[in-house]
């Protein structure tokens, strides 16, 4: 005689078994990254802002100084107009970056787009200084600047502009512009990257659509893929705002700690720098300060413009 199967049903108990192995595996493979994160990024912060509301003597805490060290970076002769100063050149490296990366960047990605024959080549060399170290990328263009030594000069003198060399890298009036041009050329090739993927996954169909009805190439681009590419161009902007505000090697390869003649180049990386581990008695509250500050202005910009660009995303849809 055969013997009757009877069919199994997975109840609640089996589901809520399984279900509890799925989360304990996650937990398995996000604990690495979790501890990681904790370790190098959450610790740091907190630290930070906890050193910030102390008086130090060295690395001796002292009495808790409330908000004393964030008034100094403003009221004090010391750090009053350099903060200022500094705050002021990344909002303007910010600007002049920012400008090449939409316009220089974005021509560059939609030539490439259109032209086959030597894609590669030309996306490989744009894209190079992008990956070398800009500390690397400020010492080249010491050399590039020199006075003495120089192509800039001694192509100037070799056309008959002697006068018009100059130190391009030791005057107030010209250290800040090179800064912003160097650090726009070694970083254009990232938006050339993110463009060229964005029009890469344009459908066709719609550039087609508006030739046939008659429209102009400029008037497909403006019209078609330039609002198609509002994601691509929030993200350059909020990576451009990040990488500006967080400048650091190139500043110190093309001038120095001090931030060139005067402090004419100072960002404020180089402020924190200069006072977390130069003289002073209050270096690691008043640098802490300065970092929690730093770090304030980028997350909370980064996150206006993103809310800003996703409301964008939101009203092509």
């Amino acid at each position: 005689m055969a013997r009757e199967v009877t069919p199994t049903r997975s109840g609640p108990t089996t589901r809520s078994a399984r279900s509890g192995k799925g989360w304990r595996q996650a937990l398995v493979f996000l604990a690495p990254a979790f501890v990681l994160y904790s370790l190098f990024l959450m610790y740091p912060l907190v630290t930070a802002v906890s050193y910030s509301f102390f008086e130090w003597r060295g690395t001796v805490r002292g009495a808790f100084a409330g908000l004393d060290n964030y008034a100094a970076l403003f009221g004090s002769s010391t750090f009053g107009g350099a903060f200022a100063n500094a705050f002021w050149n990344n909002v303007l490296i910010f600007a002049g970056n920012l400008a090449v990366q939409l316009t220089v960047g974005l021509g560059c990605a939609v030539l490439l787009m259109h032209r086959t024959r030597f894609r590669r080549f030309f996306q490989t060399a744009i894209t190079v200084p992008y990956l070398v170290n800009p500390l690397a990328i400020g010492f080249l263009f010491t050399l590039v600047f020199s006075p003495q030594l120089g192509p800039i000069n001694n192509i100037l003198r070799d056309v008959g502009l002697g006068d018009w060399a100059q130190p391009w890298l030791g005057q107030e009036s010209t250290i800040l512009p090179i800064v912003i041009a160097v650090g726009a050329w070694q970083w254009v090739g990232f938006p050339v990257l993110i463009f060229s993927a964005a029009l890469a996954s344009i459908p066709p169909e719609y550039e087609e659509a508006a030739r046939l009805d008659g429209a102009s190439p400029w008037r497909i681009f403006r019209s078609v893929t330039l609002p198609l590419l509002t994601p691509a161009i929030g993200s350059v902007t909020v990576l451009g705002f990040v990488s500006s505000f967080t400048t650091f090697a190139l500043v110190i390869g093309l001038t120095d700690l001090r931030g060139g003649l005067s402090g004419a180049a100072d960002t404020l990386m180089l402020i924190f720098y200069r006072t977390a581990f130069g003289p002073g008695v209050n270096a690691v509250g008043t640098s802490s300060a300065i970092a929690v500050l730093i770090f304030v202005v980028v997350f909370g910009v980064a996150v206006v413009f993103n809310r800003i660009m996703r409301r964008r995303e939101e009203a092509l849809t």
